[in-house]
């Protein structure tokens, strides 16, 4: 991303209360009673007869390429930026905020149980939002913060509880707050085929390679190179991933 965009002082202070509220939650009064009214109606209904509900009535509050399946308890925030390719699958519990700029799920791409893909962007960030490519995988309870840009290529599998945090805060001064020092929001880009290990985390500003692997809890705060498996805290590389080369027994890593 520009350096321009990189650090951003916080928000002014708004009025708390039910006006602050709704702002939270959809784009305008009227569009947050039509998204709850729905969720109302069809966000509870269990098995196929709510999937297919589901993708009759939520067309009305979201984008849909095709049939997208979408699970009961489903919670979705700001659903008209969001957009669901053909195929995509939301299960159960899984929770999409889509600020402006929104969230954008690939063709037959999946978002696994109590995922959370939250974009959040209240400061008018031009970067911020989630894209996700084709064909990919958001495994059980991962978290995605999309302020800075996060872009997901096509085949990306992550596993269970990992982390792709695209915002920061500033901690430079020790006489301010860290609330009052603005956060940096580089933006996050994993590129197609990549598989990410359970509990693995990245960090504000990284850029992972075509193909590469991250371990199981590794900490990832550098770029990964294509066709690399990366592990430990700080991540570093483990091997490059070559044909006719299996990993030794002795630095097997766990995913």
């Amino acid at each position: 991303m520009p350096d321009s965009y990189s650090h951003y002082n916080p928000p002014p202070q708004q009025n708390s209360g039910l006006k602050v509220y709704i702002q939270r939650q959809a784009a305008n009064p009227a569009r947050y009673w039509l998204e709850q009214t729905l969720f109302f109606l069809a966000g509870w209904v269990p098995t196929a007869i709510g999937i297919g509900l589901r993708a009759v009535l939520y067309r009305m509050i979201l984008k849909m390429d095709g049939i997208a399946a979408i699970e009961k308890n489903v919670r979705l925030r700001y659903a008209s930026n969001i957009h669901l390719g053909k195929g995509a699958y939301l299960d159960e519990s899984v929770y999409l905020h889509a600020c402006p700029r929104g969230i954008e799920i690939g063709d037959n791409t999946f978002i696994m149980h109590g995922a959370v893909l939250h974009v959040y962007n209240f400061r008018g960030m031009p970067q911020s939002g989630i894209r996700i490519g084709r064909n990919s995988l958001i495994g059980e309870y991962s978290i995605i913060r999309g302020q800075g840009g996060v872009t997901i290529g096509d085949r990306v599998y992550t596993s269970p509880f990992t982390q792709i945090l695209a915002v920061n805060h500033v901690v430079d001064d020790p006489d301010v707050p860290f609330t009052a020092q603005g956060i940096t929001a580089e933006g996050i880009v994993v590129e197609d085929d990549v598989w990410l290990g359970a509990g693995c985390i990245l960090t504000d500003g990284v850029h992972v390679g075509k193909g590469a692997v991250v371990a199981a809890g590794a900490v990832v705060t550098k770029d990964v190179p294509p066709h690399t498996i990366v592990g430990g805290i700080p991540a570093h590389p483990i091997k490059t991933i070559e044909k006719g080369q299996p990993v030794p027994a002795d630095r097997k890593v766990y995913f």
